[in-house]
C-alpha cells in the first residue's frame, strides 16, 4: 500500500522526511537536521555514526554507553579520555593505580630510548641525530667538533682525541712543546 503522507517518518522527530534531505542509517530514515548524537548532540556522518538499536550516537558516546568501561576504552588507538561518562549516567570507579616502575640502572641507554639526547662534551648542550658527530666515542654538535688548538673544523680523517679534547692530527705533540 502507498504512502500518501511523501515520505517516510524521521527516527529522531517523527516527521515526515522528504528524499532530498534523507539520510538512511541502519534501516531507518533521519533529516539531515536531526541526524546528530543522541547524548551529545554532535552532528553525525556515514563515517562518525554508530547505532544502537533505533538511537544513534557518535562513536565516542557510543563507546561510553556500550562499550568497555574505564577510562580511555572505547575511542580508538591514540586517544585517551579521562571524561568519565557521567553525563551519561554511568557510574565511574576507579581502579588501584599499578605501582611505578623502577628507574634504569642505566641512564644511556634510557635517554636514548625515551628521546633525551645526549649532551656534547665541549659546549654541554644537547646533541640530536641531525647535527651528530662522533669523535673520542662521544656525540658532538658539527659546529663544536673543532681543533682546541687551532679551532680548525674536524673530519674523522684527521681528528686526534687526547683526553676528552678534540685536535688536529698534527696538533696534539704541539701542545706539549
Amino acid at each position: 500500500m502507498p504512502n500518501w503522507g511523501g515520505g517516510a517518518k524521521c527516527g529522531a522527530c517523527e516527521k515526515t522526511v522528504y528524499h532530498a534531505e534523507e539520510i538512511q542509517c541502519n534501516g531507518r530514515s533521519f533529516h539531515k537536521a536531526c541526524f546528530h548524537c543522541m547524548a551529545c548532540r554532535k552532528a553525525l556522518d556515514s563515517t562518525t555514526v554508530a547505532a544502537h538499536e533505533s538511537e544513534i550516537y557518535c562513536k565516542v558516546c557510543y563507546g561510553r554507553r556500550y562499550g568497555p568501561k574505564g577510562i580511555g576504552f572505547g575511542q580508538g588507538a591514540g586517544c585517551l579520555s579521562t571524561d568519565t561518562g557521567e553525563h551519561l549516567g554511568l557510574q565511574f570507579q576507579q581502579s588501584p593505580k599499578p605501582a611505578r616502575a623502577a628507574t634504569t640502572s642505566n641512564p644511556s641507554k634510557f635517554s636514548t630510548k625515551f628521546g633525551e639526547s645526549e649532551k656534547c662534551p665541549r659546549c654541554g648542550k644537547s646533541v640530536y641525530a641531525a647535527e651528530k658527530v662522533m669523535g673520542g666515542g662521544k656525540p658532538w654538535h658539527k659546529t663544536c667538533f673543532r681543533c682546541a688548538i687551532c679551532g680548525k673544523s674536524l673530519e674523522s680523517t684527521n681528528v686526534t682525541d687526547k683526553d676528552g679534547e678534540l685536535y688536529c692530527k698534527g696538533k696534539w705533540p704541539q701542545r706539549l712543546s
